[in-house]
């Protein structure tokens, strides 16, 4: 009988995370150079973690399939960063910051995770001025703070609207530094392909140099894995195209359980599909949402330029539905609200999108405010759609974002599989059910910065992991099974192109497994993806060969395991009878239409374990509520 065991530390949670790094085991700073790690993925929780441990002591390799860790996805985060400072003295304090964070993943987060959250975001602000990020600052020359979503305080920092990217620069200048030094080993332009459990212990890495070809093995004491999330199952997603699941579904088929795979945040503020043979959908940041006010026509088929359209018959949904946040209603929230009034016929100019509209805010404040705030959000919206944002209100639609389920990780950000720790938006851990606008780049530096340098040390100290060399056994199987798949994907010489399958698979997953979802769809979404996966090695082409650069086997690669992780997903959401965050079950809401819970049968973090192809044991990790109370979620 297998037991999740999360390693909470007992106490007052405003005193857990301080009790629990003075009771870890330490490693003397001279053994620290004993140690290597190896970190998979540069992007805000891998940079700011291979620096730190590298500064620490430890030898580090930071394998990135980028060009350049600053390459990361984490420069795609526009809007910002929370933090609980407090500046604009309206009443925020680390405590409603976790209160909010918990309240907004509707109850299905680990609290004590959520709270050390919190409490090291003030850190990370620092951190970041330190390194020099040009947050954005008031007449006085104080830090700014703009507010997002399921919140009523200001505690957002930001830079114009490129935060990610200024973060990502003040790390990757930490990590440079470290490479600079020879602390760290920069490996850029390699996929991992599997990680290597030797006894049970994640003892390494498999991974294929993209350039050559070349099936490479990396050894050390430890493994961190830090690749993002999995929006890309739905293809169409904000994500960037070569973002994927595929470290994170290795690591699960060789013993990581898969933690609520079916929490996956569709974001409210993108820009509408504009074609069949688009690749991406393009995320305009949630900080928009703080100036444009959301509307539809009143009426249905209305096909009026929105500014012929009187004040009288616009329809301002979020602010009628929920007049206490209003346009600032947490993503789930506002995300099924633009589909309710679109499903009516009610979209912009009957297409699939709302208004978002900054007339008033330009009467107010001034374009030039606008334009200082969100002109270079202004200038893509404009470069994309051709119309001017300033002059008729921007089109904007729902699309996959965020994915708060990954892998299971226990408080020290510990896999189930002893030395493979998991960071940021890879890991389930401090989102539950609904991710808050800006706390993605908040989880990603309070894992990297304060929290795995500390945790991975303890593993060290305690466990004394060896270091396995890369002749053992494990590493000849786990390569061969790695050649394997390369040569059994180049010889089915089939009909078909990866990217058929995946788009094929996207609507499934967005029809089935998307905004809202039902059992009967959700039984025919299973059913659908496993055809669709046995097609899939039936008919797929890969062109080229295994030598050398092959972006088609990339791709395919990355679409077998979206085509294993969709039908997780789809069990997973078939099992949790309740409605709860982003995961909005069609025979569970209020009268109202609003996400119905079930407390008493579903307040758990669900723990999948793989066993064989589609097939999967649940283990539950009960979830507690001592500091912030069930309740139903309110923001009327």
């Amino acid at each position: 009988m297998v037991r999740l065991d999360s390693k909470v530390p007992e106490g007052n949670i405003a005193e857990k995370w301080t009790n629990h790094k003075f009771n870890m085991k330490l490693v003397n700073p001279a053994n620290k150079r004993k140690f290597s790690v190896i970190v998979v993925g540069s992007g805000l929780a891998g940079a700011s973690a291979a620096a730190t441990l590298a500064e620490l002591g430890y030898k580090v390799k930071v394998i990135t399939y980028h060009d350049s860790p600053r390459r990361a996805h984490s420069i795609a985060a526009q809007g910002g960063i929370n933090a609980a400072k407090n500046y604009q003295n309206d009443g925020d304090s680390v405590y409603r910051l976790f209160y909010d964070t918990v309240k907004g993943g509707d109850f299905r987060a680990r609290e004590a995770n959520v709270h050390r959250l919190a409490e090291v975001s003030n850190n990370i602000i620092d951190q970041c001025v330190a390194q020099g990020v040009p947050f954005a600052r008031d007449y006085g020359g104080l830090l700014d703070n703009r507010s997002f979503g399921g919140a009523q305080v200001s505690r957002t920092f930001y830079a114009r609207g490129q935060t990610g990217q200024q973060l990502l620069l003040g790390a990757y200048s930490a990590l440079s530094r470290q490479i600079g030094k020879g602390a760290v080993e920069s490996l850029t332009r390699r996929e991992m392909l599997d990680v290597v459990v030797v006894d049970g212990v994640a003892s390494g890495v498999v991974v294929r140099n993209m350039i050559t070809g070349e099936i490479e093995r990396h050894s050390a004491h430890a493994v961190v894995l830090a690749t993002g999330g999995y929006s890309n199952v739905f293809f169409l997603s904000t994500n960037a195209m070569m973002c994927n699941t595929t470290s994170i579904w290795r690591a699960h088929r060789k013993g990581a359980f898969f933690g609520n795979p079916c929490f996956t945040q569709i974001h409210p503020t993108c820009l509408p599909l504009h074609g069949e043979n688009q690749s991406k959908l393009t995320l305009m940041s949630e900080s928009l949402r703080n100036d444009g006010r959301i509307w539809v026509s009143s009426k249905v088929a209305d096909m009026r330029n929105p500014n012929d359209i009187p004040e009288n018959e616009r329809d301002y949904y979020l602010e009628r539905k929920y007049p206490s946040f209003g346009n600032l209603s947490p993503r789930d929230i506002s995300s099924r609200s633009a589909k309710e009034v679109v499903d009516e016929g009610r979209g912009a100019r009957g297409t699939e999108s709302v208004y978002l509209d900054f007339s008033d805010s330009i009467k107010r404040l001034g374009k030039n405010v606008i334009e200082e705030r969100y002109g270079n959000l202004f200038e893509i919206y404009e470069t994309i759609t051709g119309e001017n944002p300033y002059s008729v209100p921007m089109r904007i639609y729902p699309a996959p974002h965020y994915t708060m389920g990954g892998l299971w990780v226990d408080y020290n950000l510990m896999s189930s599989v002893p030395g493979l720790f998991v960071l940021g938006e890879a890991n389930f851990s401090d989102h539950g059910a609904n991710r808050l606008g800006a706390s993605a780049l908040m989880q990603g530096l309070a894992d990297g910065y304060f929290v795995i340098p500390y945790t991975i040390g303890n593993y060290f100290a305690g466990e004394k992991p060896a270091l396995i060399g890369t002749d053992h056994a494990e590493y000849n199987n786990t390569v061969s099974e790695v050649q394997d798949r390369i040569k059994q994907l180049l010889s089915i010489k089939g009909g078909k192109t990866v990217d058929e399958f995946h788009k094929k698979l996207g609507r499934i997953m967005w029809n089935k497994v998307g905004m809202a979802r039902n059992k009967k769809g959700l039984e025919e979404g299973i059913g659908e993806i496993r055809e669709l996966r046995s097609e899939f090695y039936k008919d797929v082409n890969v062109v080229g060969s295994g030598e050398g650069v092959n972006q088609c086997l990339e791709r395919a690669g990355r679409v077998i395991d979206y085509l294993e992780l969709g039908e997780l997903m789809a069990v997973d959401a078939l099992a949790r009878e309740e409605s709860c965050g982003a995961h909005f079950r069609e025979e569970y809401q209020t009268e109202e239409g609003e996400a119905l819970r079930n407390d008493e049968e579903f307040a758990f973090v669900s723990a999948w374990e793989f066993k064989e192809d589609g097939k999967w044991d649940l283990h539950k990790e009960n979830l507690k509520y001592e500091y912030v109370k069930f309740a139903t979620r309110s923001y009327k």
